[in-house]
């Protein structure tokens, strides 16, 4: 059995947010993954930031592709709009979605073998394109469903369970989306709840491209001794580079933090990135020393997590096509259809 439905009844006095719903109301069905897998952390933190920030459960678009990850939208925020697609083509529909109507959240969920192998391509292109998305990887470095097989992200000199030496280098997604124009690019791990909400909060925010690599462990496959994915080697060689809290434009800020350790990015709509520095000579808005960071303590032996840039002002795939206003699913014939002369001054235009 696939799918196994929630029960509707709830404790009366649950906590609401500004909307009047329930952390429950952001739920989907009951997961059937395997349990202590990773990517149920990750959807806890998307239901719990999407609650947070009180967004209207029906103004959320959710993308998959195929994968233990791609499963997971089912899992979270029941009544959004949502869309499986075939493997690795998450990215084109999720472009085209945006395309037809601006005025939706979407949330792209995929997994490292859907973005880094079989869908590669599409996900670079989606990047630098820029299309207005939050784009979450649930990273285990293995094929989970088809019996636990190397994937692209696995690391070079890991082991499988059985004890196979992978001789391949990784592809690392957060590097490819720093070099390809992404404008916020974060790192985090399903085992760090405190890190990671506050990380998919700010991407939901985030005016353009925001792409978050969330290292899952594979409890069946991925999380023995030799792994690099697993629970113990992440937490044992987790780099933080900075803890984000966000705050909304409409919130009293506040701080508790020591002067000269906090440093605020202010987004287009108002919203506020809090980093508290963890490095104090990291710059988030630095791309150059952000990719040039990642291959240094990559190097070193350790994974570096937190909000590794922001472009507090970043252009979208609409901007850039300088498309209307008004979502193109909302245009009306004569909009559409605006006649010869219409035409005839565009052809003269481009002679």
């Amino acid at each position: 059995m696939s799918f196994l439905p929630k029960p509707k009844l709830h404790h009366p006095k649950l906590p609401t947010n500004e909307l009047g719903f329930t952390r429950r109301d952001y739920e989907g069905a009951i997961s059937t993954l395997c349990a202590g897998c990773g990517h149920d952390s990750i959807s806890a933190a998307i239901i719990q930031a999407c609650w947070e920030l009180s967004i209207e459960p029906h103004r959320v678009a959710k993308m998959s592709g195929i994968g233990c990850s791609s499963k997971t939208p089912d899992y979270f925020l029941g009544a959004s709009h949502g869309f499986n697609s075939v493997h690795g083509r998450m990215p084109s529909v999720l472009t085209g979605a945006n395309l037809a109507n601006r005025d939706l959240i979407y949330l792209g969920v995929s997994g490292d073998g859907d973005s880094a192998s079989i869908g590669f391509g599409q996900f670079a292109h989606s990047i630098r394109r820029a299309v207005n998305m939050t784009y979450i990887v649930e990273n285990n470095g293995v094929y989970g469903l088809t019996k636990g097989q190397f994937s692209a992200t696995s690391d070079k000199g890991s082991k499988a369970k059985k004890g196979a030496v992978n001789t391949d280098e990784a592809i690392d997604l957060v590097g490819i989306a720093l070099q390809l124009g992404a404008t916020y690019v974060a790192r985090s791990f399903s085992g760090d709840k405190a890190q990671l909400v506050p990380l998919i909060k700010g991407a939901l925010r985030h005016p353009g491209p925001a792409f978050i690599d969330c290292i899952s462990p594979c409890v069946a496959f991925n999380n023995h001794e030799g792994s690099t994915k697993s629970y113990d080697f992440v937490r044992e060689h987790n780099e933080a580079m900075n803890q984000l809290d966000v705050i909304l434009g409409r919130e009293p800020i506040t701080t508790d933090y020591a002067p000269g350790e906090v440093r605020e990015v202010t987004q287009h709509d108002g919203s506020i990135l809090r980093l508290r520095k963890l490095h104090e000579e990291y710059d988030p808005t630095d791309r150059v020393a952000a990719m040039h960071h990642l291959h240094e303590r990559k190097a070193a032996g350790e994974i570096v997590t937190g909000l590794l840039y922001i472009d507090p002002d970043p252009e979208d795939l609409h901007s850039n096509l300088g498309t209307v206003e008004l979502p193109l699913n909302r245009l009306d014939d004569a909009a559409l259809v605006p006649g010869a002369a219409a035409l005839e001054k565009i052809n003269a235009a481009l002679r």
